[in-house]
């Protein structure tokens, strides 16, 4: 079982994205929230308390928003599956990966911090993951692969994040002015980060935003780098035939 090297400080809490309205995983969310949805009798919010406690990961925040009420009832009467967690409550208004975790501040100040979007199943070593953030001390590290998807980040020969690219609309935002992309290598976000609480008085953004946004804005003056885990296994459980191919990869 993987665990966090010795060499390595460890990191102890992490914050799950689960307050997301998941349009596209209907028709389950028209009754629950997708943070609930099961693969193999497990929900994705318990896969991932678990997946986080094999690399010692016990203090968790997770933010609510769509059938909120489900969400707390299921980490209370389950005792958080072995793990302490607070509930960040976005009930008045779902705030985005950005938006959610400046709401969150308070409770990830002080140490590095993992932030995991709830319907990421993967079997990523996070302690390389963590090892790599601890030996080049960027602001974030960002798991990435070479799979094909619509959305890319673009990076440098360094593994920088130095952009971002749409291939379906040609929508394309490089982080300086003058950055040649056709030198960049563009790589999937697997969405899950490292990431520094320095970073927090640094995001401009207020209310609702992507931490994607927040990424390109700093990318320009600050470092973020990207951490390829291509050789893992990895699913977005986005929609209902995803949950089906994530039953075949996760028993």
């Amino acid at each position: 079982m993987p665990s966090t090297p010795s060499s390595t400080p460890a990191i102890s809490r992490a914050m799950i994205l689960a307050a997301g309205l998941g349009t596209r995983f209907k028709p389950w969310t028209d009754l629950h929230p997708k943070a609930l949805a099961p693969v193999n009798g497990k929900s994705l919010l318990q896969r991932n308390i678990e997946y986080l406690q094999r690399f010692g990961i016990r203090d968790v925040v997770v933010n609510v928003h769509h059938f909120a009420g489900q969400i707390i009832e299921a980490l209370t009467v389950n005792k958080g599956w072995g793990s302490h967690f607070i509930i960040s409550d976005e009930s008045a208004e779902v705030l985005e990966t950005g938006g959610g975790l400046k709401k969150a501040q308070s409770w990830l100040e002080g140490e590095p911090f993992v932030l995991i979007n709830v319907d990421i199943l993967t079997d990523m070593d996070l302690s390389a993951m963590i090892a790599d953030h601890f030996r080049h001390r960027p602001l974030a590290t960002l798991a990435v692969t070479g799979r094909k998807t619509s959305r890319y980040f673009l990076f440098d020969a360094r593994d920088e994040l130095r952009g971002w690219r749409n291939v379906q609309t040609g929508q394309e935002r490089l982080a300086r002015q003058g950055e040649k992309a056709g030198l960049l290598v563009q790589k999937a976000f697997s969405g899950i980060h490292v990431i520094d609480p320095a970073i927090f008085p640094l995001i401009g953004r207020e209310g609702k935003f992507s931490m994607v946004d927040a990424y390109l804005d700093l990318a320009a003056t600050q470092t973020i780098r990207g951490f390829d885990h291509s050789h893992s296994r990895l699913i977005d459980v986005g929609r209902p035939a995803s949950a089906e191919e994530a039953a075949k990869l996760f028993p």
